[in-house]
């Protein structure tokens, strides 16, 4: 997997995992302190099973972190922007919570430049029902012109999804 093998290159720190989900991403991780957070109690129910000494779950809402400022080496965002109310909001949080110099990792759909973008489109008006961006664009997420883009790889058939690694100053 290309989004924990980017983490995992990482020295060892202190890792904020905003959309913890199932936490099927929790025992793969290597040796960072983890916090996981999700809105959903249920999923959080479930990522229970991922649980030890250097993991902490908590329910909150990435839009509104309850962290000092400056307090993790990184976050990892996998999924979550375009299913978020305010990607903005969300992005400016984290950039509160991040240590100088710390990384940002962003797995995301991004609505590329090809014949995939009429896909995202067609699906808009049932995307909205699932609280989804179908379309959805990486310059529609301006604050994060706060960070230096550090790393993009394209992921996917027709550059789908992206992996974004930035960082800071």
């Amino acid at each position: 997997m290309c989004l924990i093998e980017e983490v995992n290159r990482c020295v060892p720190g202190k890792l904020l995992e905003i959309g913890v989900g199932n936490g099927s991403h929790l025992s793969l991780y290597g040796s960072h302190q983890i916090v996981g957070i999700d809105i959903s109690e249920s999923m959080l129910r479930k990522a229970q099973r991922y649980k030890h000494e250097r993991i902490e779950l908590l329910l909150m809402d990435g839009e509104n972190l309850l962290f000092p400022a400056a307090c993790f080496d990184y976050v990892v965002i996998s999924h979550v922007l375009a299913v978020t109310k305010d990607p903005d909001q969300l992005v400016n949080q984290i950039y509160q919570v991040l240590k100088p110099g710390g990384k940002l990792f962003i797995l995301n759909h991004f609505t590329p430049a090809n014949w995939l973008r009429y896909v995202d489109w067609a699906f808009q008006p049932l995307s909205a029902l699932f609280h989804f961006r179908s379309s959805f664009h990486l310059t529609d997420v301006k604050a994060l012109q706060r960070f230096s883009l550090e790393k993009q790889t394209e992921l996917g058939k027709g550059s789908y999804f992206k992996l974004l690694i930035c960082r800071k100053p």
